[in-house]
């Protein structure tokens, strides 16, 4: 990996600890023998941890020079003489509990040079602080505002009048939070809108009537919010993020809608006014969702889809509008030999 490094370089850590940390086994290779880096496959070299479950690096692996390798049961006899092999459940997942371990600090964009208040900082007299909140030169907060222990609001970040934000938040630079109700550990990106008004007019030929938007936002435990999302608050009800929800960057949630928990939305989806998404439900990119329908518990969307209509709990979807993944196949695949046919005549 090139310099600079932005996260400290770990101190040596035996195998038997990366086993512990991984939830693997050490099959090959001595418990004693320590690593100091990870690593990509193609970089690594002696001190090195590297982890492999995608056979379409297979000769990246095969040529790797790292010392020890995280691996599925099913690829460990893939991995070359003279690396140590852990055999893991999920190679990805371990590689992850590992990393969280040696980089603490890559697990939270809470590290900071700034700690308490910065005097380039406005803070009005009436918002209450807990104490360890960190707020950076140029953030403003606003009158009545609450926010807990253990919080970093982010340089130029704008937190508005009567926001309530929980304990160990990281709101991201240049952030306006208003009308919203934060959980604990809540992450905000740089960029992120939340709490504005949702796009409601009531249309007709003498104009668009501007309907008021009197909801809030509220987002739940343990969510984390990509670079430039925006989320509208509620019309006549809450906008609601459910707690471990995870959104990526520049997703637009429209106003009264409802995101379950542990929903995973890739970057540039829209969810329309008042759609419903129950927990654990996952959407591809670019993918839209119309208002006032719901995609039931466990639900997966794929890329580049219209949601059109209410979706069953636990099925795969895709397409426009989205239906049955099979279905979805199917057709595409006779739209394909129509046109071979057509190109053949």
């Amino acid at each position: 990996m090139s310099e600079p490094r932005f996260f400290e370089v770990p101190d040596p850590v035996s195998l038997k600890t990366i086993a512990e940390w991984a939830n693997a086994e050490l099959v090959r290779g001595h418990e004693d023998l320590e690593v100091s880096e990870v690593a990509p496959l193609e970089d690594a070299g002696e001190g090195a941890l590297v982890f492999f479950d995608n056979t379409a690096y297979l000769k990246q692996l095969e040529a790797t020079g790292a010392t020890a390798c995280l691996v599925g049961k099913r690829h460990k006899d893939k991995v070359p003489e003279g690396v140590a092999v852990l055999v893991c459940p999920d190679a990805y997942r371990s590689w992850a509990q590992v990393l969280a371990k040696l980089y603490p600090e890559a697990m939270s964009p809470k590290d900071t040079k700034h700690t308490g208040i910065s005097e380039r900082a406005v803070v009005d007299p009436t918002a209450v602080l807990e104490e360890n909140v960190t707020v950076e030169p140029g953030a403003i907060i606003g009158a009545d505002v609450e926010i807990g222990s253990g919080t970093v609001v982010r340089a130029n970040a704008v937190i508005g009048r009567g926001t309530k934000i929980g304990r160990d938040c990281v709101i991201g630079a240049n952030s306006t939070v208003q009308h919203s109700v934060l959980g604990n550990r809540v992450a905000l990106h740089p960029g992120v809108c939340c709490g504005q008004d949702g796009f409601g007019y009531a249309m007709g030929q003498e104009g668009h009537l501007k309907v008021p938007q009197i909801g809030r936002v509220i987002i739940q435990d343990d969510v984390e919010i990509g670079a430039n999302t925006t989320i509208d608050r509620g019309a006549n009800r809450d906008t609601m993020i459910g707690e471990g929800t995870k959104i990526d960057n520049q997703v637009q949630i429209g106003h009264n809608v409802i995101v379950g928990r542990h929903c995973v939305l890739v970057s540039q989806v829209g969810l329309s006014g008042s759609c419903t998404l129950e927990d654990f439900v996952a959407i591809g990119g670019q993918t839209g969702v119309r208002g006032h329908v719901t995609i039931g518990m466990g639900a997966q969307i794929a890329a580049v889809s219209v949601v059109s209509e209410d979706l069953a709990p636990g099925g795969r979807y895709g397409g426009t509008p989205a239906k049955p993944v099979k279905q979805w196949f199917r057709e595409v695949a006779a739209v394909r030999k129509l046109a071979e046919r057509g190109n053949g005549s």
